[in-house]
């Protein structure tokens, strides 16, 4: 998915679930976005994050 798509996405998704999204690229170089809190690979791979509850 492109950037635009994955930070559309991902911002939906935060204000949703009102939780930390972050925005990550895969080993085969795709974007996929999940909550930060289930996140456990290479902190290097992130690309964004979106914060509900930042100003």
């Amino acid at each position: 998915m492109s950037f635009q798509t994955a930070h559309a996405f991902a911002f939906s998704l935060a204000t949703t679930l009102m939780a930390v999204i972050v925005i990550y690229r895969a080993g085969d170089g795709t974007l996929s976005v999940t909550p930060a809190a289930e996140y456990d690979g290479d902190e290097s791979a992130i690309v964004d994050e979106i914060d509900p509850f930042a100003s």
